[in-house]
């Protein structure tokens, strides 16, 4: 059981059906203390406005031992890597994960799936990259993996991807897995979920850190206060209402 969940849609991305309230009152059940809400970046067809994302300032850091951070999934654009994620944003979210998505950029071909994936997590703005083990967008794993070291950005592991969504990143998963393991940078589990039943469901993650024996020492779901370091480590200032986590 890990305590922390970073990817979660709520009812502002208009394809998932759960509130800030639901996934509170689910994480006191589960023991998740730290959770990212991450809808979808304003790019969707279907996502929030650019203002949900600015206002997310109101919420309340803490709401009865639960942690909340102040998330994105944001869309790569184009093969320069940029995101629709992009001035007062990026100092208004705690978390910022990027990935690949069709309404917004049509899968390419390797070599320039490959160098937009890279070309975002160069760019300095995105902490993790979502989903990357999308078989409709293939990439070049070892080079992804040992980009996500140098530039400090943790590739996920989804637990979606095996359940519901992106049929087939089952194998790429386990590359991915692997290449991170071997570069030594940092994976992140995502439950991505569109319903607050399945927050901090990893079962089928953790099929994969098991066969390919990731260390715990470089997931960042271990404890609320490895990701907090994690997000310190590269940039972001301190959230003092979360420093008892």
């Amino acid at each position: 059981m890990y305590p922390v969940d970073l990817h979660m849609h709520t009812v502002a991305s208009t394809h998932a059906y759960s509130t800030l309230h639901d996934y509170i009152a689910v994480a006191k059940q589960k023991g998740i203390t730290l959770f990212a809400i991450t809808d979808h970046g304003p790019d969707m067809a279907d996502a929030p406005h650019y203002w949900h994302f600015i206002n997310m300032r109101i919420w309340p850091r803490m709401v009865e031992g639960v942690g909340i951070l102040r998330g994105i999934e944001a869309n790569i654009k184009n093969i320069n890597g940029e995101i629709d994620c992009t001035g007062p944003m990026l100092d208004a979210l705690d978390l910022i994960i990027a990935g690949f998505h069709e309404p917004v950029l049509a899968p390419q071909d390797k070599a320039s799936n490959t160098e937009a994936m890279i070309a975002a997590m160069a760019s300095g703005n995105v902490h993790i990259i979502s989903h990357p083990g999308n078989p409709k967008y293939p990439v070049d794993i070892p080079a992804i993996a040992a980009a996500a070291a140098r530039y400090q950005v943790a590739l996920e592991l989804n637990n979606s991807s095996f359940m519901h969504s992106r049929a087939g990143s089952a194998p790429n998963c386990r590359a991915i897995a692997q290449a991170v393991r071997d570069a030594g940078g940092w994976l992140a589990l995502g439950s991505d979920s569109h319903t607050a039943f399945t927050l901090g469901e990893f079962s089928e993650c953790q099929k994969i850190l098991d066969e390919v024996a990731f260390p715990d020492d470089r997931i960042l779901n271990v404890s609320p206060r490895r990701l907090l370091s994690f997000l310190e480590a590269r940039g972001k200032a301190p959230i003092a209402e979360l420093s008892a986590l």
